[in-house]
């Protein structure tokens, strides 16, 4: 046997699957670090914080059950706001069904059922050098209480950088104390904590203070930028910038560091 691969597979089951255990079984014989964790949302939020891969092995009528489609939703939202990766194992009838629903989908490695557990392996050491190669990548955070104009920002800029998403203040906050970024992407207007007192807080925090802050902002009068601007982020964006635009105000921001 060679040496333990470092990265962490995370088979997520909604409910407890023969194949599934099958799978892992496969892959810790194979030196790979494996857990399951079955029909547990809380759980699987706790392994996120790890730099893991995650296997979702859907139940057989995923597309045609609202509750099961909703969980798997919420699974995948879990996963890709804290820039894991994943595979999806589903019936093949169903794939098609499903990116239609929810077309973040295209981006994640789907295989057909019944899968051929003696090739899971080098899928999975495909998907990890896919993972390793994106390590150089600078980090951002989006933080916006607008989940689909997050995750569309998140479309734009995955290529380039690897992104975190979430949605609330203090959210911010947490995930910050947990994980390195080096820029956030700050949305100016949010409820209960809005982008200026985040980045109050980020200010008077010693290990946060120094990270990049670039509000994100719908207001685009003269008088809109000046209070903005009052606050010293290190820049701003319009929310209504292109995809290019964004792109090359990103790569500005970060030439300024260097």
């Amino acid at each position: 046997m060679g040496e333990a691969n470092s990265t962490n597979i995370i088979i997520v089951q909604f409910q407890y699957s023969v194949v599934a255990k099958g799978i892992e079984k496969k892959l810790s014989e194979l030196n790979f670090n494996v857990e399951s964790v079955v029909d547990d949302i809380e759980k699987l939020k706790g392994y996120t914080q790890k730099e893991s891969i995650y296997i979702v092995y859907l139940p057989d009528e995923i597309a045609d059950d609202k509750l099961e489609l909703s969980t798997f939703t919420e699974i995948c939202h879990t996963i890709i706001n804290n820039n894991r990766n994943m595979i999806l194992i589903g019936e093949k009838r169903y794939h098609n069904e499903l990116i239609l629903k929810l077309p973040f989908l295209k981006s994640y490695k789907w295989l057909d059922r019944p899968i051929d557990i003696n090739l899971i392996a080098q899928i999975v050491k495909d998907e990890i050098n896919k993972t390793s190669d994106t390590g150089e990548k600078k980090k951002i955070l989006i933080v916006d209480d607008d989940p689909s104009y997050a995750r569309m920002v998140r479309e734009w800029i995955k290529d380039d950088y690897n992104v975190g998403i979430v949605t609330a203040g203090m959210q911010a906050i947490t995930y910050l104390m947990k994980n390195k970024v080096d820029l956030i992407l700050l949305d100016y207007e949010m409820p209960v904590v809005d982008g200026p007192q985040v980045l109050q807080m980020l200010r008077q925090e010693p290990e946060l203070e120094k990270i990049p802050v670039v509000f994100l902002t719908g207001v685009g009068s003269r008088e809109g930028v000046a209070r903005v601007l009052e606050l010293k982020p290190n820049g701003y964006i319009l929310k209504s910038t292109t995809r290019e635009d964004l792109l090359n105000s990103l790569k500005a921001q970060f030439d300024k560091m260097k």
